[in-house]
């Protein structure tokens, strides 16, 4: 079989826009059928084996079907890593790692570090490639996500360990205690639902991303009250926030008693990052 670079673009401008189709057009050719970007540009045919027309097929009825294009990859970058990803965790953003870059210049080389909801591990796995020496733990509730989360500390031979551990129901045993705190946890509303795309309400984790309308700080609040006993004094909590509720969840860390409570924009301009101080 004979088939452009034009003719993959044509096939998925059905369900995609110009620029999408253009982009997985892109991924599809030349990271996951090996045709060379000059030949992709020049419009040149790849021939494929049958194996090679089967592969393409598949590829191109899950993009149909609106599957996100690191699901079908089986995996993400992330600040220039390979993250393995599939749809019981959710696909990592470019906010996220603003977020680490951030962490990155200003956490202390050593320190105790939590991420509450890994997911894929991307927060976390990074921080620890990022900070040798750190001892970074991870939790999360889903058992599915922490196996995803190993197999991505394993293959980035990073050093994190891990913790079944539901934060809504989580009280502190123990004496250990954290100089960081980071979560990205679910912060999309129910009624923002409707101007979300199919590929991230049809195949994402519902449980990852939505919090009720009536409670969009749940996680926040909560994080921020175990902060109180798992932060060591001058201890910090770094949330990745949704940008409608910065005002909110800086006034809630402050009524817990926390300091220094800093609102931080994204690179599009909108309220993203939540900085507070025990």
């Amino acid at each position: 079989m004979n088939v452009s670079s034009s003719d993959v673009r044509q096939m998925l401008r059905e369900c995609y826009s110009a620029p999408e189709a253009s982009a997985l057009a892109w991924i599809v050719c030349c990271e996951m059928l090996g045709q060379s970007p000059t030949d992709f540009y020049l419009g040149k045919d790849m021939i494929l084996s049958a194996n090679g027309e089967r592969e393409l097929q598949s590829i191109l009825a899950r993009l149909r079907n609106f599957e996100p294009i690191q699901y079908v990859q089986g995996f993400a970058r992330f600040l220039g890593r390979p993250f393995k990803v599939c749809p019981g965790v959710l696909v990592p953003r470019p906010e996220t790692e603003e977020l680490v870059e951030r962490m990155l210049e200003e956490v202390r080389p050593d320190a105790r570090i939590l991420d509450i909801g890994t997911g894929s591990g991307c927060i976390a796995v990074s921080l620890s490639v990022g900070l040798p020496a750190a001892q970074v733990t991870a939790w999360d509730v889903s058992e599915e996500a922490l196996s995803v989360a190993r197999a991505n500390n394993a293959a980035l031979h990073a050093s994190v360990g891990f913790g079944r551990v539901d934060v809504l129901a989580y009280s502190p045993v123990g004496p250990e205690r954290f100089d960081v705190i980071v979560s990205n946890p679910p912060y999309v509303t129910e009624s923002e639902k409707a101007g979300m795309e199919r590929n991230v309400l049809d195949w994402e984790p519902f449980s990852a991303l939505f919090v009720p309308d009536t409670d969009p700080l749940r996680f926040y609040r909560r994080i921020a009250e175990l902060g109180r006993t798992l932060l060591v004094p001058g201890g910090k909590i770094y949330f990745e926030i949704n940008r409608a509720f910065g005002p909110a969840t800086r006034a809630m860390l402050l009524g817990q008693g926390y300091a220094e409570a800093h609102i931080l924009k994204d690179i599009s301009g909108n309220d993203r990052f939540v900085i507070a101080e025990k």
